[in-house]
């Protein structure tokens, strides 16, 4: 038998894993009315909600950028969206009461756009309709380039505890090749400036696979992200998707690295963070040893969702703004991701659900089996199935997947205890993919590395 090499393993393709079913199962059979009737049941439950806010907003689209935004030069658009964004906050109070929440997270586009006495207004909504806990984590998705001393200290004054910042790449011509420039003393500045209003919790966002990079830019941007200390740094692939951004058609196809030569820029970013003092957690976030992510990894409680690892232990996630998801306990639900339909939605005082998921007890089994793996790289499916009501055989299938990795000691199967190799973190996806039933119906999937 030929042996298989890694690298060679990471070159297939299969879904990101943030949530189980993945998104490309979620359909319309699930409606503004089946959200409706999910939040009713939460109200007066004890359960703790998370709660993400979509700010489909920058000043510029970046070549890269695959996320749900559009581009603005004026503050007018944003207002209006903050007023409706308010709206939709009260439709689902309405239905709720006052929720425990333990996790507020601001996604976008640029969250850090909304006029700050827009974004204190929002926040005093949260805190007036839910039970927002004096211990919540408050965090913020940030572009460097718009944060000031100033705009820093309102976070802080509004309860923002963490901050994740789009480095990318600091290396000039990465920068100009994805229409980001963005000097190194912006992002210094930045962090500066967060760090003396208070906002200790900071990551920072890096991205391998960009056209122009080297295995040298790539060490220096690592070494560079280490030197300004954040808690944590994620390290993700570029997903080249043309034919869903039209965006990323400014990106010359030439100019981007082979599967081989991404997983070199993978290696060697990875390895530059642990010489630096930083822990792996899953397959692309590392953390300071004592930060409380890699605790959660040490403890087994680290959790994985549409925002990535995480310490969230919420029992329910709602989502607002166009395209956001949330997670109840009968499934996911999907905002329409186009702005307009999604306003009218809230213009018109209804949910602006378009599609989602409802969870059969084999999803909800499969979905811990695989959040197992992506989180800790190993699952006890004997166990695992038997709390679910389920017995192992139904993996039996699933095993045989698992066979030539097996056989080479990429993964080790004991019994039904499936473990993943310590030194190939990087097939945790393909590992998890052997438990989806729903993989052979999915979309296209970005590489594993």
């Amino acid at each position: 038998m030929i042996p298989l090499r890694l690298s060679e393993l990471v070159r297939r393709s299969a879904p990101r894993y943030t949530s189980y079913p993945t998104a490309p199962q979620f359909g319309p059979a699930v409606g503004p009315q089946d959200y409706d009737g999910w939040l009713r049941g939460l109200k007066g439950e004890s359960a703790s909600a998370s709660l993400y806010l979509h700010v489909p907003f920058c000043r510029s689209i970046c070549h890269y950028c695959a996320c749900t935004t559009k581009a603005t030069r004026r503050d007018e658009p944003i207002i209006a969206y903050a007023d409706r964004l308010r709206r939709e906050i009260a439709l689902v109070a309405d239905r709720t009461g006052p929720l425990r929440v333990s996790h507020i997270h601001w996604g976008g586009g640029t969250p850090n756009l909304l006029p700050p006495d827009v974004f204190d207004q929002l926040v005093a909504e949260l805190c007036d309709r839910f039970d927002v806990r004096p211990d919540a984590e408050h965090a913020i998705e940030l572009d460097p380039r718009w944060v000031t001393r100033e705009s820093a200290r309102r976070l802080k004054a509004s309860g923002v505890t963490r901050a994740s910042l789009g480095v990318q790449d600091f290396d000039e011509g990465v920068q100009r090749a994805i229409g980001r420039p963005q000097p190194y003393s912006v992002v210094q500045s930045a962090i500066s400036a967060l760090r003396s209003a208070g906002v200790d919790g900071l990551n920072l966002d890096l991205i391998y696979g960009l056209p122009g990079q080297t295995m040298r830019s790539v060490r220096l941007t690592a070494r560079l992200a280490a030197f300004l200390g954040p808690d944590r740094i994620s390290l993700f692939g570029y997903a080249h998707v043309p034919w869903l951004r039209a965006n990323q058609r400014l990106i010359d196809d030439a100019a981007l690295p082979d599967s081989a030569a991404r997983f070199d820029l993978a290696e060697t970013a990875r390895e530059t963070l642990l010489e630096a003092g930083y822990v792996a957690v899953g397959i692309d976030h590392f953390a300071k040893p004592k930060d409380a992510l890699r605790r959660a990894a040490q403890k087994g409680t680290l959790r994985r969702n549409f925002q990535g690892y995480t310490t969230d232990r919420s029992d329910v996630l709602i989502g607002f703004g166009p395209s956001a998801v949330g997670r109840l306990r009968e499934g996911y639900v999907q905002n329409a991701a186009d702005a307009a339909g999604w306003a009218g939605a809230i213009d018109a005082g209804r949910f602006a659900t378009v599609k989602g998921r409802a969870l059969t007890p084999e999803d909800r089994l499969r979905a811990e089996i695989i959040e197992k793996l992506m989180c800790g790289f190993e699952v006890d499916l004997g166990a695992t199935a038997a709390a679910h009501g389920f017995k192992p055989a139904i993996f039996a299938d699933d095993l045989e997947k698992l066979g030539k990795l097996a056989e080479q000691e990429f993964v080790r199967i004991d019994g039904w205890r499936v473990t993943i190799a310590k030194d190939a973190p990087a097939l945790a996806r393909i590992v998890a993919s052997a438990f989806d039933a729903y993989l052979g119906a999915a979309a296209r999937h970005s590489l594993v590395v």
